[in-house]
């Protein structure tokens, strides 16, 4: 089973941090920053926190995990965290490079339910639990 872990990056300007998708055919959309545990990650933390620092050059400060969605193939990990300050034009990670994987492009989104609500973000689920949690004044609360 693939295991992937993802950062739900709340701002010290009560932002999320969330990658816009933009490929060729398809809608825009948006994802959470993250991906897959590497065998070499001593743990899903770390993986989390290597992956923060090549998807926007930061450091993140992990609360604690949000949400897991698990299905017959694989299993995400959303994890709460916080962050400072991030290098977006100093990102390293291994999609950014390749061919044929379209634009990557990363905003700040305001942690509303209204923000949250006028995008297509994916995992769908992830998008309902996000939007319960800022209705509830949760992701607030992280910094």
């Amino acid at each position: 089973m693939q295991h992937r872990v993802r950062a739900v990056l709340v701002t010290p300007n009560d932002t999320m941090l969330l990658i816009k998708r933009i490929r060729p055919g398809i809608a825009p959309y948006w994802v959470i920053v993250g991906g897959k545990v590497e065998p070499t990650d001593a743990s899903p933390e770390d993986a989390l926190s290597r992956e923060v620092r090549e998807e926007v050059a930061g450091e993140a400060r992990i609360v604690g995990l949000l949400h897991s969605i698990e299905t017959d193939d694989e299993r995400q990990d959303f994890y709460l965290a916080t962050i400072e300050k991030w290098d977006f034009e100093n990102r390293s990670g291994p999609e950014f490079s390749q061919e044929g994987r379209g634009e990557y492009l990363l905003e700040e989104i305001p942690l509303t339910t209204e923000a949250l609500d006028a995008l297509n973000l994916l995992p769908q689920e992830i998008a309902t639990v996000l939007c319960e949690a800022v209705a509830r004044g949760d992701l607030a609360t992280a910094r």
